[in-house]
């Protein structure tokens, strides 16, 4: 018959059991996570509730060694924010700095009375008593688990040791592998960290560039500040203005559009600020301008640099002071408008030139987006090619259709001098061309023939061009191409060198113009 005695025995070590039993399970669920921040997230609670700590702070980096913020994931809990900077200095002294350069876990009841810390200005400065710090992972450690003080009475035990030790063990291969999946994931989009803070599901692309781009949206979208777009005209400058209103505290109000090159200088004036009746010929009653309807939301100014100098002034007070006199009145009114202008013109330019007014300029251009061709984010063409053949599929009512490989490669080499809304339109005509009959969007409906070329030897000098900059940069691409390869007898390494061209680019090259060995 079993003494009091074992029965605690028993009922402890069925506790312990217990006890590493929801540990691990535990473990397994948060080995689940696929995302680094909520994974810490959980990981620091559940390690702060098993050890009994009152505060813990959580660290990994990607690239030991680093420390941009970037690079750098961390949590704290039952920290002021103020001392969270303290515990985050520690890296480079104090008990953290033991702990990482020493690849052990440190263990103390007092770091106050410990010797090996209690003259850190770390320890002294949080006034730090029981201690548990443990390395995550090896060689070097690639972060930490800091625990301090108990909510209990008492220093932490060496089961807790034990246990955190196992944590983190576990808890290095769960990150690496969320930090590994993030790396991948920003190398092939280097746009999904500033998707992840910002609306913009419209903007198609993946590149470089346009992450750049998102980037500063996401910088200047919740300021009330003025922001200037420029860029070549039909790379989307208008669609940004939209995702920078959207983004920001006006979301719920206007966005308002005012192409300022599609007005006569007679009546832009009355179009932006409005007119009384009879001001014009044209104002046979008051007319609220776009200032007034963009009240409380966006006015988005495109080609603000054709504004007329007159206009540019009054432009110029309502920056200063929001107050502006509608056209015949001298009466003001009063509006909660955010300004975002864009141009294509060097607007520095044009102030040389005496076309802009200076101090217009300062005022308009507080945070400038550059946004770039085509040409600079060719990683994107495809991508946008594509969209833009599903939505006008859509809108002409044919079934969905894909470009032929052959298109897909021809519409990624070509250039598009006229952007984005080059490529729209061509895409457009494409699918019109194809028709209901087709089963993709062919090469053909993208480049249809034209009259070809009039010399012998198919070259373009001393012929008329009858088709578009497009067909007949293509047309040059493809003889010129062609020739190289006869003239080397098409060793495509040393076409290639004669071009200035990288192999793998020539090989697209011959597959888009459906070049072979004659």
């Amino acid at each position: 018959m079993p003494t009091p005695l074992t029965e605690l025995a028993l009922g402890l070590e069925a506790e312990r059991l217990t006890r590493e039993r929801d540990f691990f399970r535990q473990l397994l669920e948060l080995g689940g996570r696929e995302e680094i921040e909520p994974f810490l997230e959980e990981a620091l609670s559940m390690v702060v509730a098993l050890s009994g700590a009152r505060r813990g702070y959580i660290e990994v980096q990607d690239e030991p060694g680093r420390s941009d913020q970037a690079s750098t994931f961390s949590l704290a809990h039952g920290y002021y924010d103020a001392e969270v900077d303290g515990v985050r200095a520690a890296f480079s002294r104090g008990v953290i700095a033991e702990a990482i350069a020493t690849g052990r876990t440190i263990l103390t009841d007092s770091a106050l009375s410990d010797p090996r810390f209690q003259k850190r200005d770390s320890v002294v400065r949080n006034r730090t008593e029981a201690v548990l710090c443990a390395p995550i992972g090896v060689s070097p450690p690639m972060g930490v688990i800091y625990l301090q003080d108990r909510e209990k009475a008492g220093s932490f035990s060496t089961e807790d040791c034990g246990l955190v030790e196992t944590f983190a063990r576990h808890l290095a291969a769960f990150a690496d592998r969320l930090l590994l999946k993030r790396r991948r994931r920003d190398a092939a989009d280097p746009t999904w960290r500033a998707r992840a803070s910002l609306r913009a599901e419209g903007v198609i692309g993946r590149s470089p560039a346009l992450a750049h781009v998102l980037e500063q949206l996401a910088l200047v979208a919740p300021k009330e500040v003025t922001v200037l777009l420029t860029g070549a005209s039909g790379t989307g400058k208008t669609q940004l203005a939209r995702v920078i209103h959207e983004n920001s505290p006006r979301r719920a109000g206007r966005f308002v559009d005012l192409n300022c090159a599609t007005f006569v200088e007679s009546l832009v004036e009355s179009e932006l600020f409005g007119a009384v009746r009879g001001a014009h010929s044209t104002a046979t009653r008051g007319m609220p301008g776009k200032i007034s309807a963009a009240n409380r939301g966006t006015l988005f100014l495109d080609e603000v640099g054709e504004l007329p100098l007159a206009v540019q002034a009054k432009l110029l007070q309502f920056l200063q002071d929001r107050v502006y006199y509608p056209l015949g009145s001298d009466k003001p009114e009063r509006a909660d408008v955010r300004i975002i202008a864009a141009t294509n013109v060097d607007l520095r330019a044009a102030v040389a030139q005496r076309r802009f007014r200076e101090d217009l300029l300062y005022r308009l251009d507080v945070m400038p987006v550059h946004v770039p061709p085509l040409s600079a984010r060719r990683e994107d063409i495809l991508d946008i090619a594509e969209h833009f053949c599903q939505r006008a599929c859509a809108r002409h009512g044919l079934p969905p259709l894909r470009l032929s490989v052959g298109a897909a490669r021809a519409v990624e080499l070509a250039e598009w001098p006229g952007n984005v809304r080059e490529l729209e339109n061509k895409v457009e005509a494409a699918v019109i061309r194809a028709g209901e009959g087709a089963t993709q969007v062919e090469l053909r409906h993208f480049f249809p023939e034209t009259r070809p070329a009039s010399s012998g030897d198919g070259g373009s000098a001393g012929r008329e061009i009858h088709g578009s900059f497009q067909e007949e940069t293509r047309r040059f691409q493809k003889q010129l191409v062609q020739r190289a390869l006869n003239d080397t007898d098409w060793n495509v390494s040393e076409a290639a060198e004669r071009l200035d061209l990288s192999r793998a680019h020539l090989y697209n090259l011959i597959a888009a113009f459906g070049l072979k060995r004659g």
